[in-house]
């Protein structure tokens, strides 16, 4: 279930250009380009609609293609950062489309369903693709969704942790109905993202 607008796939193409480098940086503004992966139904439109519109629709539609949206976030050391962020379909159909979405991303946000174990395993195949074709700079998150669903957990945080460890991702389990860790999520993305040296 997707939680926002979406473009359609046709779209991708000529729009990831847009935003093609790493991040953009001058002393203490950035803007980077990050985008979701996931398997269908685990949340990531929620997530991003949290967000940057502070909302939780959970009759919305499916995203088809892709969305995108973004969101300007302030940090304790007054940098801010711009996330311009790609929320990409989670259907099997769609799959051939995602690097178009993550080249030149300089974070990504791999999404489960902490209830579904097939979307764990999902997102594994994601993280694999990430490694081949993202960046080498690119932070990465692994994110369980549905915290809030946690007395029907088939994924530990433990098991997740360590995967997330194993291959240099930060982990750290949300909600996107109750708002639990989403800005937090942001947060820490930003934090990890590369500074400017002064000259």
């Amino acid at each position: 279930m997707g939680c926002s607008s979406s473009l359609p796939a046709t779209n991708a193409g000529g729009l990831s250009n847009a935003n093609s480098g790493d991040s953009d940086i001058d002393s203490k503004n950035f803007r980077v380009k990050l985008v979701l992966l996931g398997d269908s139904g685990v949340g990531k439109s929620c997530i991003v609609l949290r967000f940057v519109r502070g909302q939780f629709d959970p009759t919305s539609k499916v995203t088809v293609g892709a969305s995108f949206l973004s969101q300007t976030l302030a940090l304790e050391d007054s940098t801010t950062v711009k996330f311009e962020i790609w929320d990409t379909a989670g259907q099997e159909r769609y799959a051939a489309l995602a690097p178009l979405y993550y080249r030149g991303a300089g974070a990504a946000i791999v999404v489960y369903d902490i209830t579904s174990l097939e979307s764990f395993n999902k997102a594994q195949y994601w993280v694999k693709e990430l490694q081949k074709h993202g960046g080498p700079d690119m932070i990465m998150a692994l994110v369980g969704n549905k915290a809030d669903l946690h007395e029907n957990r088939t994924v530990s945080s433990q098991e997740a942790q360590e995967y997330a460890e194993r291959n240099n991702m930060f982990f750290i389990e949300t909600s996107a109905k109750t708002a639990d860790n989403i800005n937090q999520l942001f947060e820490e993305i930003a934090k990890r993202l590369p500074r400017p040296t002064s000259s």
